[in-house]
């Protein structure tokens, strides 16, 4: 069970009791720095400082979210973590304020800031091994399992198996770039699982074992296609996608650090260096 840390009064109002900090107080309004907004309560990673942006309304906006749960209130529709169910804020469509079109207007109370913490999202068969390898590289700081490219919102363990939802098994990486770059995360990725094997890894098979690479921004891509070509350099057929990142779900507590829980060892993912050869 993740653990989550203690509340002061005026954090709990908003994040417990789905209140609302006054406009302008908070202290990510006004707040430019390049890193990773993420959940005061549980740090759960929420927002990009990318999709941050300035509209005058008295709390911080973002235009994209790394995977916030939104559900119906009356006549607006709230924003919470999807890890903790903490109120973060309201979700708003059609404003024309970006190009995106939306915006998540967040209190700064339900959010605590990581500066320059990288994010990579991968998928490479069951997530649990792809956890449990990238977990022990160092500089890696989190690693979440859950759900990825598909269209349902919201999809369970099950609807996902069910293989019709279009999602993924991935996993959400928060890194330190000081201590590991994003190419390195990706190098150790290609390197614990069949980048040639579609649909499938191992014994699992189907679309939601696939291999991919969802990026985050214009220079992940260009990463994981130089990266691709190295391998097909090297004689391997590489089948992995490499494609734009969507909604994170993280998927249900009983899967985080599956195989640390259960005491046991993954069985279809293992290192095996291909880029030291």
């Amino acid at each position: 069970m993740h653990r989550y840390h203690k509340l002061s009064e005026e954090t709990a109002h908003v994040m417990l009791e789905r209140g609302t900090e006054p406009s302008g107080s908070g202290e990510y309004f006004e707040h430019d720095d390049e890193g990773v907004y993420i959940c005061r309560q549980c740090d759960l990673p929420l927002f990009l400082s990318d999709d941050k942006f300035t509209c005058g309304c008295g709390w911080p906006s973002f235009d994209d979210t790394l995977g916030c749960e939104e559900r119906p209130d009356g006549d607006r529709v709230e924003v919470v973590c999807p890890r903790c169910t903490g109120h973060l804020g309201h979700v708003f469509d059609g404003e024309g304020l970006t190009q995106k079109n939306r915006r998540y207007c967040i209190n700064s109370l339900s959010l605590d800031f990581e500066n320059g913490k990288g994010i990579a999202i991968v998928a490479g068969g069951c997530f649990w091994g792809v956890e449990h390898l990238l977990k022990d590289l160092p500089g890696v700081l989190d690693v979440v399992s859950g759900y990825s490219g598909g269209e349902v919102a919201d999809p369970t363990y099950e609807e996902v198996c069910g293989g019709n939802t279009g999602h993924a098994e991935a996993v959400q990486v928060v890194f330190d770039p000081e201590k590991i770059s994003y190419e390195d995360v990706l190098k150790a990725f290609f390197e614990i699982h069949d980048p040639t094997q579609k649909d499938g890894q191992g014994p699992d098979l189907g679309s939601q074992y696939r291999s991919a690479v969802f990026y985050l921004r214009k220079e992940q891509k260009e990463v994981a296609e130089k990266l691709i070509n190295q391998l097909k350099g090297k004689g391997f057929d590489v089948v992995t996608e490499v494609v734009p990142a969507s909604k994170f779900y993280p998927a249900e507590d009983y899967h985080q650090d599956y195989y640390v829980k259960n005491n046991k060892q993954p069985y279809c993912h293992y290192r095996s260096k291909i880029f030291s050869e």
